[in-house]
């Protein structure tokens, strides 16, 4: 059992996977710090498309859990089509918005997650939610989606490799189509049914499903899981 005094920080905490992860943070009484792009509801506001914002989130998750924390779960993402044939330009911005809010921000998070651990010389667990396309790839209008997630399960084993031996252990997760407001909008655009077709298990996963993953690498995977890749996505990808 986890122990209490552990402080989390969540990104991504408003809706779908974020908000059910936690709920779950909340039932284990494990105190966390969520984060969302405009804040209210007691989460932190930080917009992750400014270069600063992953440092000052950081700076200000410290100050209000006196300066420990334990757990980074990067939970934040921006799922936007960028077709193929707009401008140069327009698709060029498309991918760096997303680089930055899915890749980058996280990037600056881990590390700066990494090195307090360090300084501590204290454990610490990174968890970090990529997707089933970080794998398969996704539509023609989401390379750089596939990209941000590709480069973060790679991010996620090397920081697992790199630190495991100073018990600082990464995970990622890799869902399919969850049922949330990015997932709607995009099963209503290829067809829903259609694409349901290729979900073996015949539906999409609730957020509470993957939460539960979540959670489980954050509290209770034992170290020796360090590095572990975990899917999630009714067997419509299976490696």
């Amino acid at each position: 059992m986890a122990q209490k005094s552990q402080n989390a920080l969540l990104t991504g905490a408003s809706r779908g996977i974020g908000k059910a992860i936690a709920d779950g943070l909340q039932a284990r009484d494990i105190p966390y710090l969520g984060q969302s792009t405009k804040g209210g509801d007691s989460l932190l506001a930080s917009d992750f498309s400014q270069s600063n914002a992953a440092k000052l989130l950081w700076q200000e998750a410290l100050d209000r859990s006196e300066g420990n924390i334990d757990i980074l779960i990067n939970n934040a993402g921006l799922f936007k089509a960028s077709p193929l044939d707009q401008s140069h330009d327009e698709w060029c911005a498309d991918w760096q918005e997303t680089m930055m809010i899915n890749l980058t921000a996280s990037a600056e998070l881990c590390r700066l997650a990494v090195r307090h651990w360090q300084e501590r010389g204290c454990s610490g667990r990174i968890v970090n939610i990529a997707s089933r396309a970080a794998n398969r790839g996704d539509s023609p209008q989401h390379w750089h989606y596939a990209a941000s997630k590709g480069g973060m399960v790679a991010m996620t084993k090397t920081i697992a490799r790199a630190y495991a031996a100073q018990d600082i252990y990464a995970f990622a997760i890799c869902p399919g189509f969850t049922m949330t407001g990015m997932a709607d909008d995009y099963l209503e655009s290829r067809g829903g049914d259609k694409l349901l077709a290729d979900i073996p298990l015949g539906r999409v996963a609730q957020p509470e499903e993957i939460a539960s993953i979540a959670l489980y690498c954050a509290l209770d995977a034992p170290p020796s899981m360090t590095g572990a890749v975990l899917d999630a996505n009714g067997a419509s990808y299976v490696r």
